[in-house]
């Protein structure tokens, strides 16, 4: 499969790392858990990645813009469902610690990202505008 500009981007990597770890994880719960709990935080999980990549194939800034918001949308989700998994005692304190750092890096990441896109929207804009 040909490599895609999106893969190359650190925030989608640490969005696929911490989409795996999870995915490990919750392979090995029993079926109630893994039915309710388990698939919300695979989707959420899943769909953090899944949006970066739309949104670069979508080649225009803005809905780039608008599949990054989803992102971090759907980051803030994957935080909800951990916390319920860890109150649900379906998380060790040792796999918390393990998702922790790469939570708390993807978060800025996300955020620059978008930081970036609209300030290469504006430039864009000015550049057409001028010529």
């Amino acid at each position: 499969m040909e490599k895609s500009n999106f893969e190359d981007l650190q925030v989608f990597q640490l969005s696929e790392k911490l989409a795996d770890i999870i995915w490990n994880i919750v392979i090995h719960w029993e079926a109630l858990e893994k039915d309710t709990v388990g698939k919300q935080i695979i989707r959420a999980a899943d769909s953090i990645g899944a949006n970066i990549a739309e949104g670069t194939g979508r080649h225009n800034f803005q809905d780039n813009q608008r599949f990054v918001k989803i992102a971090r949308g759907s980051l803030h989700e994957t935080r909800y469902w951990l916390r319920r998994a860890y109150t649900r005692k379906l998380l060790t304190t040792e796999q918390i610690d393990k998702l922790k750092p790469i939570l708390d890096e993807l978060s800025p990441k996300l955020n620059a990202y978008l930081k970036y896109l609209e300030t290469a929207s504006k430039n864009n804009k000015r550049s057409s505008t001028n010529h």
